[in-house]
């Protein structure tokens, strides 16, 4: 199966390259042309940073690398594991990407967004996105390809001093973009809409106003994006140059795609532990997390009826207008007694300050890492689950479009250090669910590098996280290259029921690049770790001098458990039972052949010596001697060792024959859901022909075309609402009384009649005459207002009519 999965690889590559088939060649990595080139660099290494990283990885079959020297990018196909599986090949030659602008600030990172459209090149003076698919010149064969640039009137003003600190991609958008810079500011670009606002942005403010501190110890040096673990995808983590770390929550891109089965443990968590709770500052935090999730994914209130056919879902724009968020922090250790009540977040025992952040997930773990100037990492884990916090009375400032749809939010983020509350381990769980209190950090282990002394400058460090081994994570640094790998996790130990003890971190070199005690600049300036999905890894990093290093990285046997054996006072791995005999079976004495026989030196003149005679029979003798010690007993090892070993062999041998006859079956088992996958893939696009063809007859209807009412038309209407709603039915009623006062005024009773006759006859009076006047005027007007009415009725029903004709 891995052949046939190559051979559809190899077949879908020339058309995604415009490289000719037969010019392609496939070379070692290390040996491509790219990075083999015979010319220096452009710059000398002292003027590069302290760190670069310009390799980038799709995460498929793409490498990219940003050329300083000739200012283009290089996109570079690789075959992970062919021919042989521990091998890399690569496409040779790569094709080459340029900007179509030039870019005036030198790259110093390159990042690829998750669909592998468009990449970010950063530099401390500015920030562009590169989108790769572009057209090809026709004068060098090169792509050129649109590239723009980010917040230009933030980051790149002639007049600001605004420095871009770090800059990452949002796991859940492949549009949307998190900027931190040094005015304590982090925004949220959403390429796609605009690029000159931001679309959120967030005014860090982890002091009181009026508290004492130092000022370099309010700075902040990096971010990260939380994962896909209950609230920590919705979750923004930031470290300070003091080592203090602290949490955004909720924030979420416009229009990102998150799993509804996430969404759904989310609300179903605020509603069993947060609303059922019989604290009232819970219930009232909970309510407001609830309140937020059903308009922020308003497919959520009727999960149980729809929610069944979604696996994702879209977040719409949305804010709580009077409150903001809550900057929660600093994160503090979990106590273990009362002796430790009184500690600061960060321990005395990290050197310098703070330089870089990494998050990572593995399984129910959230692990945080903190590297320092001074050459430690420190390894933390969040001890109970983080929950979103807002600061009522504080609203947000919003900005809205002509239908008062937000399209941009900003905010002022305080910390409430009256939410700062020692958590200790015998705590129970119901005292800190849902009351606002940032989640504490249960310390796991202090790595110190042992980075070489950097003169003038502090040392620098970059992490990376392995993606095929989530326990292991990459440090790249003045040194060269470490690999540091987890072997306790106090979640996913306490779930899978193993009653492990902690163990520290193991630490391997993986490259080093320290010539001596001292080092003054870091000669890497690349570093990408590629995976495959037979659990192969490698490590790439690349030289100031474009020289490639490709090396393979061992994930087997990494993390299993110590097992001490009292009685021999050894520590040994544990093996499965399967593997009880040894891998060596025969002795590499035995191996080696039997030892050469040397023959005794003797003179010329006893080769003449017959066999009969003594000095014959004597050297005859010391011969055969010879012979027995070093051939008859040799082969009677041999033997030994082959009589002995056999049924070890044997059941070596039918072990690997099950091996065999279950890789059959599994080959069977995948061929058959194969077949079964193109039919469900030929159903898709059979279903996906009709849905076209009925999009296609749905907007041929003569409703779509119609039409929308003008802003006059809309006002008419609506006064015509109000008409028929309320004033209609007080005038018919009025009306009505008016009529039947007029018919009773105008048909008197006889006796009325003749007495009236009789006093007209006698004589007239003006007064009666002017009543008679002044209600035939009132009829007058009441027959307009009727005739006025009538009309507006049929306006109305008119207007209904069509109403309804539209539907």
């Amino acid at each position: 199966m891995r052949f046939n999965f190559e051979l559809e690889e190899t077949k879908a590559e020339p058309s995604r390259s415009a490289t000719p088939k037969d010019e392609v060649e496939w070379v070692p990595l290390q040996n491509h042309p790219v990075f083999t080139s015979t010319t220096g660099p452009a710059h000398e290494p002292t003027d590069f940073p302290a760190l670069r990283n310009l390799l980038a990885w799709d995460g498929a079959s793409r490498l990219y690398f940003w050329d300083s020297d000739e200012l283009c990018l290089h996109r570079i196909s690789v075959r992970l594991g062919e021919p042989e599986p521990t091998s890399v090949f690569a496409a040779s030659p790569s094709k080459v990407l340029k900007p179509d602008v030039k870019l005036n600030f030198a790259v110093n990172k390159i990042s690829i967004n998750s669909n592998g459209s468009a990449l970010l090149l950063y530099g401390s003076d500015g920030l562009c996105i590169m989108y790769l698919y572009g057209r090809t010149s026709s004068a060098d064969g090169t792509t050129i390809c649109r590239t723009v640039t980010v917040g230009s009137q933030i980051y790149l003003s002639g007049t600001n001093v605004i420095r871009i600190l770090q800059v990452s991609w949002h796991a859940s958008s492949d549009t949307h973009l998190g900027i931190l810079s040094s005015d304590s500011v982090f925004r949220i670009f959403h390429l796609s809409s605009d690029l000159i606002q931001p679309e959120q942005a967030y005014y860090l403010q982890p002091v009181q106003p009026g508290s004492s501190r130092n000022a370099t110890s309010i700075c902040p040096v990096d971010f990260s994006f939380g994962g896909d673990h209950l609230w920590d995808c919705f979750s923004v983590f930031i470290l300070f140059s003091d080592g203090s770390i602290y949490i955004l929550c909720p924030i979420v891109p416009f229009g990102s795609v998150y799993k509804w089965e996430s969404i759904v443990d989310i609300y179903n968590d605020a509603q069993t532990f947060g609303l059922k709770s019989p604290n009232s500052v819970a219930v009232s935090n909970s309510n407001l997390a609830i309140s937020w999730l059903e308009a922020t994914f308003p497919e959520i209130s009727g999960q149980a009826t729809d929610g069944a056919d979604l696996s994702v879902i879209r977040a719409r724009p949305y804010a709580l207008f009077d409150s903001s968020l809550s900057l929660q922090g600093p994160l503090r250790k979990v106590s273990r007694g009362e002796d430790e009540a009184d500690l600061a977040f960060r321990g005395a025992e990290c050197e310098g300050r703070a330089v870089s952040f990494l998050y990572n997930l593995v399984s129910k773990d959230s692990i945080l890492v903190t590297a320092w100037s001074g050459g430690q990492l420190q390894i933390d884990a969040l001890a109970d689950e983080i929950q979103p916090v807002w600061n009522v009375g504080c609203p947000p400032r919003l900005r809205v479009d002509s239908n008062d749809n937000i399209r941009g939010l900003a905010m002022i983020c305080e910390s409430t250090s009256d939410k700062l509350s020692t958590v200790k381990l015998d705590q129970p769980l119901d005292s800190t669910l849902w009351l606002g209190h940032p989640p504490p950090l249960l310390r796991l282990a202090i790595v110190d590098l042992a980075l070489p002394k950097k003169t003038g400058s502090d040392s620098l460090v970059m992490m990376f996280i392995d993606p095929l081994m989530l326990e292991r994570i990459y440090t790249l640094h003045d040194g060269g290259i470490d690999s540091i790998v987890l072997h306790y996790l106090p979640f996913t130990s306490q779930i899978s029921g193993k009653n492990e003890t902690m163990r520290t971190p193991s630490v391997h070199p993986v490259l080093s690049t320290c010539q001596g005690e001292f080092s003054s600049q870091s000669p890497l300036s690349g570093f990408v770790s590629l995976s495959d999905s037979f659990g192969y890894s490698w490590v790439v990093a690349v030289t100031a001098s474009q020289e490639c290093a490709v090396l393979e990285m061992k994930t087997l046997n990494l993390l299993l458990p110590l097992h001490v054996d009292t009685e021999k006072k050894s520590v040994l791995l544990e093996e499965p039972k399967e593997r009880d005999t040894p891998d060596i079976i025969i002795s590499k004495e035995l191996l080696g052949g039997p030892k050469v026989v040397l023959v005794p030196q003797t003179s010329p003149n006893l080769r003449s010596v017959s066999a009969d005679s003594i000095e014959g029979r004597s050297m005859l003798h010391e011969y055969f001697k010879l012979f027995h010690e070093n051939y008859v007993e040799y082969a009677h090892k041999v033997y030994f060792e082959l009589k002995h070993h056999g049924p070890h062999l044997k059941r070596i041998i039918d072990d690997q024959h099950g091996r065999l006859g279950g890789a059959k079956q599994r080959l069977l088992q995948v061929e058959e859901k194969y077949s079964d996958l193109e039919d469900r893939i030929n159903d898709a696009v059979q279903m996906q022909n009709q849905l076209e063809e009925r999009l296609k007859r749905l907007r041929s209807l003569p409703g779509v075309h119609k039409k929308p009412l003008s802003r006059a038309e809309r006002d008419f209407k609506s006064q015509l609402g109000h008409f028929s709603g309320v004033e209609l039915d007080a005038l018919r009623s009025t009306v009505n009384a008016l009529s039947a006062r007029m018919r009773r005024q105008a048909q008197p009773p006889k006796g009325i009649v003749s007495y009236q006759k009789k006093l007209i006859s006698r004589r007239k009076d003006p007064v009666q005459e002017s009543q008679i006047s002044q209600l035939k005027s009132c009829l007058e007007k009441l027959s307009l207002v009727n005739s006025e009415n009538s009309k507006k009725v049929k306006l109305v029903e008119s207007a209904l009519k069509n109403q309804e004709s539209s539907r």
